[in-house]
């Protein structure tokens, strides 16, 4: 009815305000219907995506507008006709490429609004920076109801993982009360948000970083303490002095041995990367004199149990506002550019990946 069509849009019982605001007056490229999810496609990518649900109607009427009846959501007025529409179960606009657009599993539905972390995407599987990627149901969460998927791609794969770690560590045992936790490669991605989650959940935390000028982000993020990563990324002795209650290492290699050797009896070491060395040039000494438990954790292949609490987690600790301080947002143009800066270990936070420019 409407493709084609400029459409002023209003929202007469005034819960769609905003929406309709952001809408009216563009131009609507395309109108499609799959079941009672309703997809208008506006340009510049945006769509208007409602859900009718048990209790939302369409009413249908030719111009002269006539006088909303009840509660109209949201009207929508072509040239010729108008919609109203009332009492919708969801009403609201998408940006690009958010949300689900086809599903043949019927615990998925169109205009679900999901994330995928893991299971070989970008390797395995086409759509690491894609715009559109089909995968199987399996792969997917939805994304939590406090945050938008640009939080969620703010947190990525490497704020995933850090949750991972610290859900592994409150697993094991490890309490605020049992002291400090050290952060490898603090300033990076995993560390970044391993450093606010485990603030957040007030414990005191030990950042390591070779970043001299990091120091002030880390504070900012709940670090209690800055430790200067040459500290530990030289070859150290078996056993050390006694100091860390848990352990979230990224960097494997001579850090993470260290970290071990300085672990405290019965304390947990969560191992989830290699930016350092894939190596382990430890003993055995930190695990049979002193009971540490070193805790691999893989954020690929995880079950999806432990990747609902891991985004559980991130819902409830992760302070939104503090996670766009960490963000450096670049085009998919760029990253071909900031590539190697990244594998050079130069990177602070995180980098947004915009695939729309």
């Amino acid at each position: 009815l409407f493709a084609g069509q400029k459409l002023t849009i209003s929202s007469p019982q005034g819960r769609f305000a905003d929406g309709a605001l952001l809408l009216s007056g563009r131009p609507c490229l395309a109108v499609e219907a799959f079941g009672k999810h309703l997809i208008y496609r506006f340009d510049k990518g945006d769509v208007l995506h409602i859900h009718l649900g048990l209790f939302g109607r369409i009413r249908k009427h030719k111009l002269p507008l006539a006088e909303p009846r009840g509660a109209v959501r949201v009207r929508l007025v072509g040239d010729t006709h108008a919609i109203d529409i009332n009492g919708p179960t969801i009403c609201q606009v998408l940006a690009p490429h958010e949300f689900i657009e086809d599903s043949d599993d019927p615990a998925w539905q169109v205009g679900d609004k999901v994330i995928v972390n893991g299971w070989g995407m970008g390797e395995a599987h086409s759509g690491g920076l894609a715009q559109y990627a089909r995968v199987p149901s399996s792969f997917l969460v939805k994304l939590p109801q406090n945050m938008t998927t640009r939080h969620a791609m703010c947190i990525g794969t490497a704020g995933y993982t850090a949750a991972l770690c610290v859900d592994a560590l409150e697993a094991q045992g490890v309490t605020p009360t049992q002291g400090e936790i050290l952060v490898t490669g603090a300033s990076g991605g995993v560390g970044s948000v391993a450093v606010a989650l485990l603030s957040a959940r007030e414990f005191s935390v030990g950042a390591s970083t070779g970043k001299p000028g990091a120091a002030a982000y880390l504070t900012h993020l709940g670090a209690s303490s800055i430790i200067d990563r040459h500290t530990l990324s030289e070859a150290g002795k078996p056993l050390q002095a006694e100091r860390w209650a848990g352990v979230v290492d990224a960097v494997g290699g001579n850090s993470l041995a260290n970290a071990c050797a300085q672990t405290r009896y019965g304390g947990v070491v969560t191992a989830c990367g290699l930016a350092e060395s894939a190596a382990l040039p430890a003993t055995v000494m930190p695990f049979i004199l002193r009971g540490v438990i070193l805790h691999g954790v893989d954020s690929v292949m995880a079950p999806h149990a432990s990747r609902l609490s891991a985004w559980a987690r991130l819902a409830r600790d992760m302070d939104l506002n503090l996670l766009e301080t960490m963000v450096t947002e670049i085009g998919l143009s760029d990253v071909t550019t900031m590539a190697p800066d990244v594998l050079a270990g130069k990177i602070t936070g995180r980098l947004l990946v915009d695939v729309n420019r």
